[in-house]
């Protein structure tokens, strides 16, 4: 299960979400989303564990607990969104000028 995490401190990095959720089962991956221009965290980030139990049982427990001062938001993650999202490209565009 993929699942959300929102509302991180900015000091916040991909070990503590880690240890945070270590404590409820296994954890496959953690990521913290950064802005690319400057490399800082945009407070929120993203934690996989395999086992929906543990899982569902992590989001119950670490909703609305504190991480590094700050109260964090957990849930399951929305589906991510395809597309054709920021290349620069639009549908029906012809660069051939007449």
């Amino acid at each position: 299960m993929n699942i959300y995490v929102g509302h991180l401190a900015y000091e916040v990095t991909e070990e503590d979400l880690k240890e945070a959720f270590a404590v409820f089962g296994e954890v496959v991956s953690t990521k913290v989303i950064k802005d690319d221009y400057n490399g800082k965290s945009k407070g929120f980030g993203f934690v996989e564990m395999p086992d929906r139990y543990e899982a569902n049982k992590a989001i119950k427990e670490l909703d609305n607990s504190e991480l590094k001062g700050r109260t964090i938001m957990v849930n399951q993650a929305n589906p991510r969104r395809g597309g054709n999202r920021g290349n620069g490209k639009r549908r029906g565009f012809n660069s051939r000028r007449f």
